[in-house]
């Protein structure tokens, strides 16, 4: 008890907790906090693309088997597929049961400039986003940070590199002194997490206020009760099914899941993310596939705010939707929302895209969540980090590359580490 301060997990909770009262008590402190939160944000970023790279790269070399990396590859891509449709689908369900946007007086509520969202997802389609997964140069893949693009270049990286056989060895070594190199200046950059939280917190407070939540709160808590059901009910039962308890995956991985409640970025545990997995049990080779690709197109968190939106959307302005519209609306998602990682303003963009594709619910609509998105993008973020850890056991238990004689050993250290600390 008397190292519980030095407990990250503690440290992190006392610091959102702060950031509440700062952004209540001193709104326009809170907002001048912004610059705090998006430096530690852009730290964590700054490690992503060679922590991604290094992974997937070193995960199909020392996986040596081709056959075996396409196999683990379709695997992952089915379950991600199959578990989003099911996310959007609990998302609608859930959606018309509530009726959030019912009664609601559209030109009473404070409407942000949306014409940039609007623009963006006019002239997205499906297939500029397949174009934008190869990037124009390698170089620009990094520099840009883009995750998909990193993806795309680690994997051919990879597969010639177990192509090239022995000859490749050094670069093998090599990138695996440069990935314990990375994941040190991951640990340093955690030190600064709780200071991160503090100031995210304190802005998103200090700028929109708890008040602004009252018009909006049947729909916050729509989607934060979807998202519950969807982790202790869904997820639970497909980790039962493999054999996971899903209450001890949650705590192993609890320090994850408050970085993420303090910044609302999904991004800001993902190289911790990495190393968890691995420590839990999951092979490096099926970590370093599974996790980098599930940012990408594992987002359940995403999918079902999307689809509650959209229908929160068209129940404001008193449009009735029928069920073959809705279904055709979880078909265009089920499209959409896989771009819905590469993009600034991603949300927004993707929700953009699909009403402007239905041509039904009137685009500008998304303008009645801007003001509240930042008070749900936290319960998307997480159920989008426990989603893409959960495909990961998954897929490990299925190409028996799950150690669990490891993940009693790291649930162990680690309950020593947190007790030390």
């Amino acid at each position: 008890m008397r190292r519980l301060h030095k407990n990250l997990t503690v440290q992190v909770l006392v610091a959102i907790s702060l950031g509440i009262v700062l952004g209540v008590v001193a709104p326009d402190v809170g907002r001048k906090m912004k610059p705090v939160g998006d430096t530690f944000v852009n730290l964590v970023k700054m490690v992503i693309a060679p922590v991604v790279f290094l992974t997937i790269v070193l995960g199909i070399a020392n996986m040596r088997d081709l056959k075996r990396v396409g196999r683990v590859g379709g695997k992952a891509l089915l379950y991600f597929e199959i578990v989003t449709t099911f996310a959007l689908a609990i998302g609608l369900v859930v959606v018309n049961i509530l009726k959030p946007g019912r009664g609601l007086v559209v030109s009473a509520l404070a409407k942000s400039d949306v014409s940039s969202y609007v623009t963006a997802g006019k002239s997205m389609t499906f297939a500029d986003f397949v174009t934008h997964i190869v990037p124009s140069s390698v170089v620009d893949a990094f520099a840009k940070g883009d995750m998909l693009q990193v993806v795309f270049v680690a994997v051919l990286f990879g597969i010639a590199l177990a192509f090239v056989g022995e000859d490749g060895r050094a670069v093998t070594h090599l990138f695996e002194a440069l990935s314990r190199v990375f994941f040190r200046i991951v640990a340093i950059v955690m030190i600064v997490a709780p200071i991160g939280a503090f100031g995210a917190m304190a802005y998103t407070i200090g700028a929109f206020g708890l008040s602004a939540l009252i018009p909006l709160g049947r729909l916050m808590l729509g989607v934060y009760t979807t998202m519950a059901l969807f982790i202790f009910i869904v997820l639970n039962a497909i980790l039962r099914a493999y054999g996971f308890s899903l209450w001890s995956y949650l705590k192993f991985i609890r320090e994850e899941i408050l970085i993420v409640l303090g910044t609302s970025s999904s991004e800001a545990a993902l190289p911790r993310m990495l190393a968890k997995m691995e420590r839990y049990g999951c092979s490096k080779s099926v970590v370093g596939l599974v996790i980098p690709a599930g940012y990408s197109f594992n987002l359940d968190g995403t999918s079902i705010y999307l689809s509650m939106a959209s229908i929160f959307i068209a129940q404001a302005f008193n449009i009735h939707l029928g069920w073959a519209q809705q279904l055709q609306l979880l078909g265009v998602l089920m499209l959409t929302s896989k771009g819905a990682a590469g993009v600034t303003g991603s949300g927004f963009i993707v929700l953009a895209s699909t009403l402007s594709a239905l041509q039904v619910v009137p685009i500008e609509g998304i303008a009645l969540v801007l003001g509240v998105d930042r008070f749900m993008s936290e319960a998307r973020a997480i159920t989008n980090l426990i989603g893409n850890g959960a495909a990961t056991l998954v897929v490990a238990r299925s190409e028996k590359a799950f150690d669990d004689a490891q993940r009693a050993r790291g649930e162990s250290e680690l309950r020593l580490e947190r007790l030390s600390r």
